[in-house]
């Protein structure tokens, strides 16, 4: 086809092209679709050839022998000599091309010395001529040529006329061509323009990459910085928020850690000052931080100083106060000791002033509250030896002081409570004096509990065990002075022997449950009022044996001693006497509140036990006296023998003596 366009012209299609050598096959070729079933095979060359070479029909017989091996390996060779006035065709194509074409060294004939072209060594394909000759395959090959010919003639007009029929289409299918191509213009301008816009970004991804580059090499650098004066910075240096915490935040737990956080932080600086080498940062910091401190200060002042003040409202629980609001914050008070000692010891008294008046006014509404509580009246009247029905009191209900009976309850509660204010205004059934003195006690002990474990927890370790002791010394002095007070006025006037006796176990309850919750500070207040009971109970119990004394002395006849021993009925009678009973009942209740303890020797509960049944022993051996031999024995046997039932087995070891005594004095009568 290049050919062609290069001559100027082409083969006409109206008339069968001659065969051109192109050593093709002389076999049957593909048939192509426009060829009807009906007719021959083109034979393997193509339908439109040059006419370049004039030569090439005239010799087409010999160049086609030239160009092929002769079948089975045949060695003959078919001398052609051309004719005169013949040239090359690659001589006509150099001078219409202009230019020397290349020659294939293994294709190209080269005629010898003689001018004869010989065989080439290499022949490209083996022509099967089927058993024709020369002339007759060439024969074969014109007339197959022809028809191909007359075939594409036919095959020409039948296309011009369908071009005809379909020219519409072909317009329609232009102007669509058209059309495309105005749209893949557009698009070839916008794929243009992407691609500007394309190498835009791609300049900016470059120029973002590079930044990266040199940010992340910065990064890196600025870690190894960081690495290595990371720690040192961290020592000298406090956060913006813990700043701003302790300025301005409100008084919590986090208040507290930023409180511990500047701590250290001064702690290290000051440090940092006080070596051989001066961190000059430190020095520059350190201004900062003593303000922050001082900043501090004054917000723990104001603090401390509100939950003080808020102790004196009305009707306001201590202990509420000091859980939620001291305790919680005990840190509190210890920084501003290490920092300010002065102001800490200041605000240390302005607290214990607070705390004396709370509990003196307190208990003093208390005492006034315990003071309405009706008592039974027990007075010299009501001792051993007096008549019970010559001492009878209208103005309070009938009971028998010697008779310990339920008394002994108050000392068996497992888990006492005191008596609230407001119960005790309203009560209107009469007590005997051990029920206020026990609630004021019960009181006074948990409330000097409550208060010395907390100076404990919140003044520790900034204040010494002395310190914190004569700390609650000045906060409970006024109000052991009032409880002692109020002790004495309960027992000044009293002889009730059981009730005293009753208050002295109370009192030793209390001390050994300070003991237990390890409360040394109460003990000063516990043998006060020891020392106020002990002697008032011996003086009771004088009175009693004073009492006995007296009735038998009065046993001066025989007469006066039956009328004594109540039997006027028979002037002989051996039954016990109601002093005897009482007697009884009297000592049962002292062994009893003695069971627990012994018979100590520092106690005078032995000897005032002993003293009575001696001025018991005499007043039945005065009694007796009226009596006849036999009854004498029997009347003094009846009579021990019931004050051994009435004691029963209990009264510990003091009791054991007792017991023994009293059998000695039944048996041996």
């Amino acid at each position: 086809m290049w050919l062609d366009r290069f001559s100027g012209h082409s083969t006409p299609s109206q008339s069968p092209p001659p065969p051109v050598n192109r050593n093709h096959p002389p076999g049957p070729a593909r048939r192509p679709s426009q060829l009807g079933p009906g007719l021959p095979q083109r034979p393997g060359y193509g339908p439109r050839t040059s006419s370049l070479n004039p030569g090439s029909r005239a010799n087409n017989s010999t160049t086609s022998v030239n160009s092929q091996r002769l079948h089975n390996g045949s060695t003959l060779k078919h001398e052609v000599t051309p004719p005169a006035d013949f040239s090359d065709s690659l001589e006509i194509l150099e001078r219409i091309v202009g230019r020397k074409l290349p020659q294939d060294d293994k294709t190209s004939v080269i005629p010898d010395e003689n001018g004869i072209l010989e065989k080439p060594s290499e022949l490209l394909v083996d022509v099967d001529f089927g058993g024709l000759s020369l002339e007759d395959f060439a024969h074969q090959a014109t007339s197959k040529s022809k028809i191909y010919s007359e075939v594409d003639n036919l095959n020409t007009s039948q296309t011009f006329e369908e071009y005809e029929r379909e020219k519409d289409k072909f317009e329609d299918l232009h102007r669509s061509i058209v059309a495309c191509d105005d749209v893949l213009k557009s698009v070839e301008t916008s794929l243009t323009s992407f691609q500007k816009d394309l190498g835009t970004v791609s300049a900016e991804i470059e120029t973002l990459q590079s930044r990266s580059t040199t940010l992340n090499t910065r990064l890196e650098n600025r870690r190894v910085v960081e690495k290595l004066l990371g720690p040192a910075v961290e020592e000298i240096s406090i956060a913006p928020a813990v700043v701003k915490t302790i300025s301005e935040g409100p008084i919590d737990p986090e208040w507290v850690k930023a409180l511990t956080e500047l701590e250290r932080r001064t702690k290290a600086i000051d440090g940092k000052l006080k070596s051989s080498e001066p961190v000059l940062a430190a020095t520059d910091i350190k201004p900062l931080l003593d303000n922050l401190t001082n900043k501090a200060i004054e917000r723990i002042r104001d603090f401390l100083v509100s939950q003080i003040k808020a102790l004196r409202s009305p009707s306001m629980n201590a202990q509420i106060i000091q859980q939620q609001s001291f305790l919680k914050h005990r840190e509190l008070y210890a920084f501003l000791a290490r920092h300010h000692a002065q102001l800490a010891e200041e605000i240390g008294q302005a607290y214990i002033n607070t705390m004396r008046w709370y509990y003196l006014s307190n208990f003093t509404r208390y005492r006034q509250a315990l003071e309405k509580l009706p008592l039974f009246t027990v007075d010299k009247q009501d001792a051993l030896g007096n008549d019970p029905s010559t001492t009878s009191k209208p103005t309070q209900p009938s009971h028998d002081p010697l008779s310990l009976g339920r008394r002994i309850d108050i000392l068996r509660r497992s888990n006492p409570n005191a008596l609230t204010s407001y119960l005790a205004s309203e009560s209107k059934s009469p007590n005997y004096l051990e029920t206020p003195f026990s609630n004021f006690c019960l009181a006074l002990i948990d409330n000097a509990t409550a208060e010395y474990t907390f100076l404990t927890t919140f003044f520790s370790p900034s204040q010494s065990y002395h310190q914190i002791s004569r700390s609650f010394s000045s906060i409970f002095s006024p109000t052991f002075a009032l409880g002692t007070a109020y002790t004495k006025a309960l027992t000044e006037t009293t002889y009730d022997s059981l009730g005293l006796l009753l208050c002295v176990r109370l009192n030793q309850h209390g001390a050994f449950e300070l003991q237990r919750r390890k409360i040394p500070v109460a003990d000063g207040y516990i043998n006060a009022t020891n020392m106020l009971l002990w002697p008032r109970f011996q003086l009771a119990m004088d009175a009693q044996h004073d009492s006995i004394r007296r009735a038998t002395s009065s046993l001066s006849s025989t007469a006066r001693a039956l009328s004594s021993l109540g039997s006027s009925s028979s002037a002989q009678s051996t039954a016990p006497t109601p002093l005897t009973q009482r007697f009884g009942l009297l000592l049962q209740g002292i062994l009893a509140l003695s069971a627990e303890h012994g018979a100590e020797e520092s106690e005078p509960v032995g000897n005032s036990v002993g003293r009575l049944i001696g001025e018991m022993e005499a007043y039945l051996g005065k009694a007796a006296r009226g009596l006849q031999a036999g009854r004498r024995e029997r009347f003094l046997s009846s009579n021990w023998s019931l004050v051994r039932t009435i004691v029963g087995d209990g009264g510990g070891r003091l009791g054991e003596g007792v017991r023994e005594r009293l059998e000695g004095l039944r048996d041996g009568v």
